[in-house]
């Protein structure tokens, strides 16, 4: 026998008696059509080759010539002509001609025969009958009737019976059977499943070679898209699908548009989609668009959302709104989402809260959490946490990230805690800065050094200068410098490398220590230069330490400056300097005014240094 695609022989030599038919010439068998998943017609299992092929007849004889070749021996009683002239009229449907002679020759002893006249009987809709042959053929080693068998009880529910048969036409080498035998296999969740997939796909069953590509898609790619490519080259839409996104995963955007489009054109709806994001990156919107309208009248929901985003991005928010409704009826709850985003950006809140809760309560957790949100800005705070469990159970790390927000402004702390760790180890950076704050707190210093390198690591400057400071607090203390050993010799340590990677990112407090770190080093020049950049980002820190500098240099009315706006800014130790330097020049009312001040703002020390000056200047004043 031969097999070509997904289809099987109808005709095949053998009897139920191991002896050579009288008149010489083989018999006829009709595959079964039976299936499991969808009714098909005997035409879709029709092998290419003709009955003259499969008999010896002339080459290029026509089927009418060949029933008038076989009739006159049909109607003599021959055994073997009857079972031809009954195939090739059940193959043309004729199906009232066909029965008397696939009957006769079933009497007969013809197996193929057998097969057949169940074919027959299935199409006329006795499906029992027809198993009944079936098993006759099957018995006399027909692998199709056990094919047609093993659908047979497959349909009705009766799995091991539907093994056994399916099993008797894979090991006959059965290409339906093996595929057959895998699907039920697969079904049970059972071993074996690729050695009958492969079995199939080998003898060219389309189906098989994209149900195998499929089992071996984790486990091993390179063979998987093998078994893609097959099933795709034979025309399997949903492998040239599979096969286009594989290409495209590894970078080679021109083929698989290939397959995207050869699969698009047989009418796989997410093809076309897929294709058109890949016109849409290549900067092709007309043509995405056309791929995307073609997809979405098929009912693509993906395609639907994707050209309603191509026209929110224009302007055409009527248009996006009615692709957005295309989505939704489509099934997909992007497209309500979608509808909320819209509507939210024309501070439409009322159409936007409803649209998320349509997306919410069908399950879309990004809904259920900008739902969350919105109702926690309106002073909801009881209305969005459910929301907020609800989506962050689904999987939304954000949401679970916002419920450590929420616990925490109640001073829940453990709760809080739990979702930031939940959060963090999704990966989320701002969470795992708060669980390494929280450890800190705790003193539990190196969980918490864990969690703040994620965070670091993932572009918290908050993050890295917490790390820093806290690798500074961890490390020894450093040696003395030996006597004629020139300061600042020694290389940066882990925490200065954390804290230039804060500062660089523009960090104040970084910014601020970076700077006195190179002052210690004697390096003045880099000090001002982090000082300054802390001072006119706002740093208090950095305006009054830049004063300092300044002041060292002999540029007093700068400094002056610099201090002026720290102590504005609450910064005790500056209007303290400011107190000093007004009494050092005279102004004793203005050297009165910062030390008030000071006192004021304070730390302790700097307000009891602060009332000694305003006394001595207040007694310099009234003497």
């Amino acid at each position: 026998m031969g097999f070509m695609g997904d289809r099987s022989t109808l005709l095949e030599t053998g009897r139920f008696v191991r002896a050579e038919a009288e008149s010489g010439a083989g018999t006829g068998e009709a595959a079964p059509t039976v299936n499991a998943q969808t009714a098909l017609t005997d035409a879709d299992f029709l092998d290419k080759h003709s009955a003259a092929e499969a008999f010896g007849d002339a080459e290029g004889a026509t089927d009418a010539e060949l029933e008038a070749r076989h009739r006159v021996a049909a109607d003599k009683g021959d055994p073997g002509a009857m079972s031809v002239l009954g195939a090739l009229l059940l193959r043309r449907g004729d199906l009232a001609g066909a029965e008397p002679y696939l009957r006769g020759a079933t009497g007969a002893g013809d197996r193929a025969a057998a097969n057949n006249l169940g074919v027959l009987l299935l199409q006329r809709g006795y499906p029992d009958e027809a198993a009944g042959w079936w098993r006759v053929a099957a018995v006399a080693g027909s692998a199709p009737a056990a094919h047609a068998l093993g659908r047979h009880y497959r349909e009705r529910g009766d799995e091991p019976a539907a093994e056994y048969w399916l099993r008797q036409a894979a090991e006959s080498g059965h290409a339906l059977g093996a595929y057959g035998l895998a699907d039920l296999l697969e079904h049970r969740g059972d071993k074996g499943i690729e050695r009958w997939f492969r079995a199939a796909a080998e003898q060219g069953h389309r189906e098989a070679a994209y149900r195998l590509a499929r089992h071996l898609r984790k486990g091993d790619p390179a063979e998987a898209e093998q078994w893609y490519r097959q099933a795709a080259a034979r025309g399997h839409r949903r492998a040239g699908l599979h096969l286009g996104a594989l290409l495209e995963a590894r970078g080679e955007l021109k083929e698989a548009g290939r397959w995207y489009l050869s699969s698009a054109k047989q009418g796989e709806a997410r093809a076309a989609c897929a294709l058109g994001f890949l016109l849409r990156d290549a900067g092709d919107e007309d043509s995405a668009a056309a791929w995307w309208h073609r997809a979405a009248q098929d009912g693509d929901g993906n395609a639907a959302n994707a050209l309603g985003a191509l026209h929110a991005a224009r302007g055409e928010t009527q248009t996006a709104e009615k692709w957005y409704r295309v989505a939704m009826d489509a099934g997909d709850h992007n497209g309500a989402y979608n509808l909320a985003l819209l509507c939210a950006a024309q501070e439409r809140t009322a159409q936007a809260e409803q649209w998320y809760r349509r997306a919410a309560y069908a399950g879309h957790r990004e809904a259920a959490n900008a739902l969350a949100i919105m109702l926690l800005q309106a002073g909801d705070a009881a209305g969005a946490e459910p929301w907020f469990s609800k989506a962050a159970e689904a999987g939304s790390v954000d949401a679970a990230f916002n419920l450590g927000i929420l616990f925490a402004s109640r001073d829940e702390d453990r709760s809080a805690l739990k979702w930031y760790e939940r959060a963090a180890a999704a990966g989320h950076t701002d969470a795992a800065l708060q669980v390494g704050i929280a450890l800190v707190r705790d003193g539990e210093e190196r969980a918490a050094e864990r969690h703040l390198r994620c965070a670091a690591g993932g572009g918290s400057a908050e993050a890295a200068f917490r790390l820093a400071a806290l690798l500074e607090s961890l490390a020894p203390p450093p040696e003395p410098v030996a006597l004629g050993e020139p300061v600042g010799g020694a290389a940066r340590t882990e925490s200065e490398e954390w804290y230039a990677r804060a500062a660089e990112q523009g960090h104040r407090r970084a910014q601020v220590r970076v700077g006195m770190l190179a002052a210690a080093r004697g390096d003045l020049t880099v000090a001002a230069r982090w000082y300054r950049e802390a001072a006119e980002a706002g740093s208090r820190n950095g305006a009054f330490n830049l004063g300092l500098l300044l002041a060292r240099e002999g540029n007093e009315p700068e400094a002056a400056l610099w201090w002026t706006r720290a102590a504005v800014a609450g910064h005790g130790r500056a209007a303290l300097r400011l107190g000093l330097l007004a009494a050092r020049h005279g102004d004793l009312a203005e050297g009165q005014k910062w030390c008030v001040r000071a006192m004021e703002l304070g730390p302790a020390e700097v307000a009891e240094r602060a009332a000694r000056l305003r006394d001595a200047l207040a007694e310099e004043l009234s003497a």
